[in-house]
């Protein structure tokens, strides 16, 4: 049978039943088009709801228990498959991605569905800090930073730990992701810009003029200096600071003035 790694504790899913913020995720994904995939229904507080969208809807359980209930329940739009998400091949045509992720999936469920290909919407139930951060509030991480040209990340609202049982230990959040109906960066640029993303968040520098200048011939680096000045972006920022269209803006400035992904330069 599957399970999520971690050991059980309800498959480390704590389920929630405030009706105010499964109200609130019905809304988003009822702007979207398409079939629905809901990840880990548990009782169907979500999936019961989202049956009223009359779309069809394919739920993916883990516990056998949990699915074979719920598929007894729900109406014919809606196919419940016991299996684990993380390994469940997605779809190939267009569908919106939904669901409550278990907190000790948070990052591994994201990356899953960022690489897939096809999906266009997702709203998404995590936890707090890690919403906060894929939205860039407070510094975005270089996860956002890598998928930022080709995906609008957007933080709904906060939802408090009492809106779950069992209740965790932390807040969740209410993320929203979308795919941007014009990149920021060319789909053929997509590897190229994504280890870009990632030497400049591991690079070593005192801020972010210092970092990427370490990849800039010398003669060309006065011309990294006055984009920055003209972005407004101070010579110590970090990687973090940066916003999506200027990560996009960096990068083509960059490569433009002879980025080197090699060694850095002297």
């Amino acid at each position: 049978m599957p399970t999520y790694r971690g050991g059980r504790h309800e498959h480390g899913q704590n389920f929630f039943t405030d009706h105010t913020i499964i109200d609130q995720i019905v809304d988003l994904v009822a702007v979207s088009t398409g079939p629905i995939i809901e990840i880990g229904p548990g009782r169907g507080a979500l999936t019961f709801p989202l049956q009223q969208l009359a779309r069809p809807l394919t739920a993916i359980e883990i516990d056998a228990r949990n699915a074979s209930w719920l598929q007894q329940r729900s109406n014919g739009n809606t196919t419940v498959i016991h299996d684990d998400f993380l390994q469940w091949h997605m779809p190939t045509t267009e569908h919106t991605v939904v669901g409550k992720v278990p907190f000790h999936l948070t990052t591994a469920i994201l990356r899953r569905v960022l690489h897939a290909a096809d999906w266009t919407h997702a709203v998404l139930l995590v936890q707090w800090e890690v919403a906060r951060r894929r939205a860039g509030i407070g510094g975005a991480t270089m996860m956002t930073a890598q998928w930022w040209p080709w995906v609008d990340f957007r933080l709904q609202t906060r939802v408090p730990a009492t809106a779950f049982t069992p209740r965790p230990n932390v807040d969740g959040g209410l993320l929203a992701m979308s795919r941007r109906p014009e990149p920021l960066v060319d789909a053929n640029d997509q590897s190229t810009y994504r280890r870009f993303v990632h030497t400049v968040f591991t690079g070593k520098g005192h801020g972010l003029e210092a970092i990427v200048n370490r990849r800039i011939p010398p003669g060309r680096r006065q011309r990294i200096k006055r984009w920055m000045a003209d972005e407004g972006i101070h010579p110590r920022a970090l990687p973090k600071d940066l916003t999506a269209p200027q990560w996009a803006k960096l990068f083509r400035t960059a490569l433009d003035h002879g980025w080197s992904a090699g060694p850095a330069r002297k």
